[in-house]
């Protein structure tokens, strides 16, 4: 792994191969995005791991090694993984009714709801339709939700549960494990990989991460939106970037969205998926757990998103890989094949409709992919 000149603006290291990785986070940083990092792994091993820029939107606070962001639904891959890991255990079962583990969310129609839809984005409950300070509240959170009706006939249809689909898979494995989704995450997974990644984020953190920035010509009341010009305006209540930025939402469990942690944490976990289950001497689930993450569950167009979507259990397929974004542009990308794992993480938003820049470092991996394969 070679290091990075500091005057190039980025910091860390990365394998020769695959010098087009810093070289795509350097114009990301020069055309005017604040901070971030990105990292490689292949076989379970990081090719790069770099970072540049700041973490403040004055720009005077230099992006760390160990600085953290938001990921926003990135944090979705995270909680999906807690609950693969339940099924390959036996503990779950994604072809059962969600009220069989939690009895509570039989009411209101939604008794033939099975997990598999809640994973899948096809349990009709995309909307969160209560006040925003109630998401930092569980048993209020969770509540709602058990009461209240899908808005379509479960598996029918695909809608983005943007905010809610943390609370309905994270009450199953809380009901499950008797811990909370950030707490088995952090005992089971990010703990025995070593991984800087928390859903939940204690004070001891704070001064570590960098908050989000809206986009250009936006303030902090810049809110969530769908990417697709044709989607339907949500029902929902709206969350805004300061919003994200509160100490309340750093302190809350949101498994669909409130998961902090650097690009080096987020490709360290999610390559037990490209692994086969395992990585550095820790068996988090077996091969078949991992093929189970990206069986088709649902394809079609997505009636929040406004464009065609294809489901796994938990994990947008895209072709021979599978992953998700988040909103702001972190991103990860796991390619089982080539065991790969990619992973972007920025405080930088940009309004979707012209935010390409996950996809721009993931082509750069593949360069060094190439690479790779040719002296291999």
């Amino acid at each position: 792994m070679a290091d990075i000149a500091h005057t190039t603006g980025i910091q860390g290291s990365y394998d020769d191969l695959f010098t087009a990785v810093p070289t795509a986070l350097a114009a990301l940083l020069d055309g005017g995005d604040a901070g971030g990092s990105v990292a490689v792994f292949v076989d379970g091993e990081p090719v790069v791991d770099v970072w540049g820029g700041f973490a403040d939107a004055e720009r005077t606070v230099p992006w760390q090694r160990d600085t953290i962001v938001n990921v926003f639904s990135v944090t979705k891959t995270m909680t999906a993984l807690c609950a693969l890991v339940l099924a390959d255990r036996g503990q779950l079962d994604p072809d059962a009714p969600v009220a069989r583990y939690w009895p509570e969310f039989a009411a209101a129609g939604k008794e033939g709801v099975l997990v598999r839809h809640l994973l899948s984005h096809t349990a009709g409950l995309p909307d969160w339709e209560g006040p925003v300070a109630e998401v930092y509240d569980w048993p209020a959170a969770t509540a709602r939700l058990a009461a209240t009706a899908p808005q379509w006939e479960p598996g029918t249809a695909v809608g983005y549960h943007s905010l809610t689909q943390g609370f309905l898979v994270g009450e199953v494995v809380r009901r499950i494990t008797g811990r909370s989704p950030g707490e088995f995450f952090a005992d089971e997974i990010a703990g025995p990989l070593g991984a800087d990644f928390r859903m939940g984020l204690p004070a001891e953190h704070d001064h570590r991460v960098a908050p989000t920035i809206p986009p250009p010509s936006q303030d902090e009341d810049y809110a969530a939106s769908a990417p697709g010009a044709a989607a339907a305006p949500t029902a929902g209540t709206v969350l805004r970037v300061r919003d994200g930025n509160s100490v309340a939402w750093r302190r809350a469990q949101i498994p669909a969205a409130s998961g902090f942690g650097n690009a080096r944490s987020v490709a360290l976990v999610q390559s037990v998926m490209a692994c086969g289950g395992s990585l550095r001497g820790v068996r988090l689930l077996s091969q078949a757990g991992c093929d189970r993450a990206w069986e088709e569950q649902f394809s079609g167009e997505d009636r929040v998103l406004g464009m065609p979507v294809s489901w796994g259990l938990g994990y947008g397929r895209f072709g021979g890989t599978y992953g998700w974004g988040g909103w702001g542009g972190s991103l990860v990308v796991i390619e089982p094949e080539t065991r790969m794992t990619v992973a972007y993480v920025t405080n930088q938003m940009r309004e979707p409709a012209d935010d390409q820049r996950g996809m721009e470092i993931v082509m750069a991996a593949y360069d060094g992919l190439t690479g790779l394969r040719a002296d291999s």
